[in-house]
């Protein structure tokens, strides 16, 4: 059965009139999926038996219900789902004060090999589509509350950037989710050309996984800088305006006696001089059979310091969730490895 979850207004209006549906059964269809949030199609009380009856033998809302939830003693709670080809994928709901995120894959799986994430050794099994991806938002516990939403579970969503695109169109138009794009933040560790198309079609935030200054190092921890150098994304993303409402960050894993020293802070800020950003600055969660290790919370606080004074806005992202491996793909690898 085919899902109406994850598909645009354009598209549910032609499905409409595929069935001979008055045309406006398209605007009808997108307010009972994305506003209220109905999980059968019996449940659209505005439209009559028959056009029910004629989209369910075609349609179902789709979207799945989770199979494993895990909460944290820090109140961060993971979400195991399946897909549609049975293959299993991580969501986090964070609640920090009055905001809510929602940390969303976009593949089950990645191809990436990034050398820190659990992830990466699942390799890359299916890319999600843009139902799979709602479906995370609409089926956590939290849906009504949640106020903020990252691209930086499992997969890279430069990799799966059309169903990522037409996601974020859904959570931004007023057909959909109505969201503001500043509240959603899509991370990458920069893959071209596809980011440059990100940057002209979307106007939600962007974080790029830096995680090192220097080439051969970073190349180390992310295999796709030799396909993908720093520099060029650097060079890329100069070209776009940050200084308004539209936000540029990158993510910086802090990894003890790898990239975690005053000498790499030093060159970190020479490297985004003149750049409206933000660093963040994530103790990594160490994961399983790697000599990788978390930097100490001092090396942290120097290193933070450093860039500060550099002219570096730069935050210390909290630990959350370690004690329910919310680090990604540690709990869709276990499973899938029993």
């Amino acid at each position: 059965m085919l899902w109406l979850l994850g598909k645009d207004l354009d598209e549910l209006t032609q499905i409409a009139q595929t069935l001979d549906l008055p045309r406006y059964t398209g605007k009808q269809l997108a307010d009972w999926l994305y506003n209220k949030r109905v999980k059968q199609v019996g449940e659209m009380t505005n439209l009559s038996k028959e056009s029910r009856e004629r989209l369910s033998s075609c349609y179902e809302v789709g979207g799945f219900a989770p199979t494993q939830v895990q909460e944290s003693k820090d109140g961060t709670r993971k979400y195991m789902f399946p897909t549609k080809d049975n293959f299993l994928i991580e969501s986090v709901v964070i609640t920090d004060d009055d905001r809510t995120t929602l940390c969303v894959s976009s593949q089950a799986g990645c191809r990436m090999g990034c050398r820190f994430c659990m992830t990466a050794r699942q390799g890359l099994q299916v890319h999600l589509t843009a139902g799979e991806i709602i479906g995370q938002f609409q089926n956590v516990t939290e849906h009504a509350r949640l106020t903020n939403a990252v691209y930086m579970g499992m997969g890279e969503p430069m990799d799966n950037l059309d169903e990522v695109l037409k996601s974020l169109r859904i959570l931004t138009s007023n057909w959909g989710w109505g969201w503001s794009p500043r509240r959603i933040t899509v991370s990458t560790i920069g893959i071209l050309p596809q980011l440059k198309r990100f940057l002209d079609d979307s106007p939600c935030h962007l974080a790029i996984s830096l995680h090192h200054p220097f080439d051969a190092p970073r190349q180390e921890l992310i295999p796709m800088q030799k396909a993908h150098p720093l520099a060029d994304i650097l060079s890329l993303i100069q070209q776009y305006n940050f200084s308004g409402q539209r936000r540029v960050s990158f993510e910086y894993i802090m990894f003890k006696g790898e990239n975690d020293s005053l000498y790499h802070a030093a060159a970190l800020a020479r490297l985004l001089k003149g750049l409206e950003c933000r660093v963040n600055l994530i103790r990594f969660h160490a994961i399983p059979d790697s000599p990788l290790r978390p930097s100490s919370a001092e090396s942290i606080a120097l290193f933070q310091k450093k860039l500060s004074e550099s002219g570096v806005l730069t935050t210390v992202r909290t630990s959350r969730g370690e004690d329910i491996l919310a680090a990604c793909g540690l709990l869709s690898t276990q499973k899938s490895n029993e």
